[in-house]
């Protein structure tokens, strides 16, 4: 009698191990760029003595890596539709030109400015998704294109010279901060509250999307990977916004960057949009078949990332608070190995907006912590490359497996 009462006892156990390294296995990628970015951040926080996370080096971290984070989410969707985006590098410096251009010689109101620098971006993307989408155009080809294009016309835009410096006001996007309401002596208290509101509210988030699973069927992913990952995001988002109110508080790009990542996690997972772009990049043939419009939403995908990247544009010369004909050279490149080292496949259809940004941050935790080590740009670049690359053989051989 007490075999029998053994067996029951142990079988539950083991099938729940069994059905943990299941889901671990299914979902590596999701939880391996987050513990990588974790195991990054701690290495360099070691060996620079404790200057990556002090609150000025991690405002900068945050500061410096904007302009990245905010093209990543667009080409996110690029590639989750099957295509890339060389371009995006060039269409930064050439709004950045533009804006200086309207800004600082034809004396036109910021706002006003920045609407129209958005709008042209929206039409460049559009003007590069039409080529792909209707006449089916690869989009290497197209984009690379366009790349050469916008770095001529910047060059004529600026006639070959520097233009600034910005109004104070613009100048904010990037540099600004947000006030503290509460008037607190030493310490952003209302940037720590924002940030603590943000933590909270998505484990609150998490925690009903669970119930939801639950009421519906059992949820797939076990509850010990669930605590664990929503513990760690929610402590992590906390102690960085400590960390910055205990400094000048939040940037004002940071609340930008947070708009962004939240409503497109919103349309990429919880809209018919979203889930059809997905569609489009596992197999476009039977996504056509199943009566989605594949050209349509194409052509959306570039209008959407020429207007992000004009974003981009705008924060970075803001930054700069000058327009220089050299803007955005190689942008390009850490905007699509960013994406690619937060899980998107080569192939499409596969990728998450949270894990672009993760894979982003990761990019400028090692630039940020190999230029406090003192190294070289040469051996910088050998190690991100060797990242990217292992990003993609890991995809590979993930698939391989599957």
């Amino acid at each position: 009698m007490s075999d029998t009462i053994d067996t029951s006892a142990t079988a539950p156990a083991g099938e729940q191990a069994r059905a943990s390294w299941g889901f671990l296995k299914t979902h590596l990628r999701e939880y391996g760029i987050l513990f990588a970015l974790i195991a990054i951040m701690a290495f360099f926080q070691v060996a620079t003595g404790g200057i990556l996370l002090r609150p000025v080096n991690l405002t900068n971290l945050v500061l410096q890596n904007s302009y990245i984070v905010i093209m990543a989410i667009g080409m996110l969707l690029v590639i989750v539709a099957g295509h890339i985006d060389l371009s995006v590098g060039s269409v930064l410096g050439f709004i950045g030109a533009l804006a200086a251009v309207m800004i600082v010689n034809w004396e036109i109101p910021y706002l006003i400015a920045a609407v129209l620098c958005l709008a042209m971006g929206a039409v460049i993307g559009m003007a590069q998704g039409f080529w792909i989408a209707y006449f089916r155009i690869p989009s290497f080809i197209v984009t690379l294109a366009g790349m050469l294009v916008f770095k001529g016309l910047t060059l004529w835009l600026l006639a070959g010279q520097s233009v600034g410096p910005f109004p104070p006001q613009f100048q904010l996007i990037s540099s600004g901060f947000v006030p503290d309401l509460f008037g607190a002596e030493g310490m952003n208290l209302f940037s720590l509250v924002i940030g603590l509101v943000v933590a909270a509210g998505l484990a609150v988030l998490a925690i009903r999307n669970r119930a939801a699973q639950a009421r519906t069927g059992t949820p797939d992913e076990p509850f010990a990977f669930f605590a664990a990952k929503t513990t760690i995001i929610f402590v992590g988002i906390a102690y960085l916004s400590w960390l910055m109110a205990d400094f000048r508080g939040l940037p004002n790009v940071f609340i930008v960057m947070a708009l962004l990542i939240a409503v497109y996690s919103f349309v990429t997972s919880r809209t018919t949009a979203g889930r059809r772009i997905y569609a489009i990049g596992g197999n476009e043939r039977a996504a056509m078949l199943s009566g989605i419009n594949a050209k349509r939403l194409t052509f959306l995908t570039f209008a959407n990332m020429g207007m992000l990247a004009a974003l981009a544009g705008l924060v970075f010369a803001a930054r700069l608070n000058t327009a220089t004909p050299k803007s955005g050279a190689g942008f390009e490149l850490d905007v699509i190995a960013a994406v690619f080292i937060g899980g998107a496949s080569m192939a499409g259809g596969v990728g998450t907006v949270v894990g672009a940004v993760i894979g982003a941050f990761i990019m400028g935790v090692m630039n940020n912590g190999m230029s406090i080590l003192g190294i070289g740009i040469d051996y910088q670049q050998v190690i991100k490359g060797l990242v990217l690359l292992a990003a993609v053989v890991f995809d590979v051989m993930n698939k391989k497996k599957g």
